[in-house]
C-alpha cells in the first residue's frame, strides 16, 4: 500500500532553483536511506544524492555544491534543493526510499533546464 508521491519539477532557465519533494503514504516502517537518482534518454540512471537515517549525506560530484538533500522523518519526506541548475540536470528525477528489506521508487517528476 505504500507509494511515493514526487512533487516540484518543471521547467527553469539556467541559474534557477528547484525544490523537489518526494512523500511516502500509508504507512512505512524505518527508512535506513533516502536518496534521488536522474535519468535521461540514452543514460544508466544515476544516483544523485542520498541520506541515512542519521543525515549523512552524500552528492554525486556533478552536484556537490549545488544541491542539498535532507529529510523529515516525521513526514516520511525527502527533499532536493538544486541550485545554480545547468541544462546538463535536465533529467526525470526519482526517489527512492531504502528500508534494508526493500526499497520503494516514486513516479519520477521531469526537471527540464532550458533558457
Amino acid at each position: 500500500q505504500v507509494q511515493l508521491v514526487e512533487s516540484g519539477g518543471g521547467l527553469v532557465q539556467p541559474g534557477g532553483s528547484l525544490r523537489l519533494s518526494c512523500a511516502a503514504s500509508g504507512g512505512i516502517g524505518s527508512i535506513y536511506v533516502m536518496g534521488w537518482f536522474r535519468q535521461t534518454p540514452g543514460k544508466q540512471r544515476e544516483l544523485v544524492a542520498t541520506i541515512t537515517s542519521g543525515r549523512s549525506t552524500n552528492y554525486a560530484d556533478s552536484v556537490k555544491g549545488r544541491f542539498t538533500i535532507s529529510r523529515d522523518n516525521a513526514k516520511n519526506t525527502v527533499y532536493l534543493q538544486m541550485n545554480s541548475l545547468k541544462p546538463e540536470d535536465t533529467a526525470v528525477y526519482y526517489c527512492n526510499f531504502n528500508l534494508f528489506y526493500r526499497q520503494y521508487w516514486g513516479q519520477g517528476t521531469q526537471v527540464t533546464v532550458s533558457s
